[in-house]
């Protein structure tokens, strides 16, 4: 699943379990920030994230492990099956 920051710059999510999620960044966000981006797909669903890490990968892009914020249970199930 695709999520297109609101400042620029896109992501993947790679992973989700609950509240948790992991994304690969075109872009940093630093421990304690809160992004906001919008989920690729139908319906257009705004997601928001607390940042706990941000590491830079070999690959040039960032790894960005945060927890979602006013998650909803229907966009968890969305981002869950991906």
């Amino acid at each position: 699943m695709r999520v297109r920051w609101a400042r620029g710059g896109e992501a993947v999510v790679e992973s989700a379990a609950g509240e948790a999620l992991v994304l690969r960044s075109t872009v940093a966000a630093p421990p304690g920030a809160r992004v906001e981006g919008t989920l690729d797909g139908e319906p257009p669903a705004t997601l928001r994230i607390k940042v706990h890490a941000c590491r830079r990968q070999p690959e040039g892009d960032y790894r960005i492990e945060g927890r979602c914020l006013d998650l909803t249970r229907g966009l968890r199930e969305r981002i869950e099956r991906g």
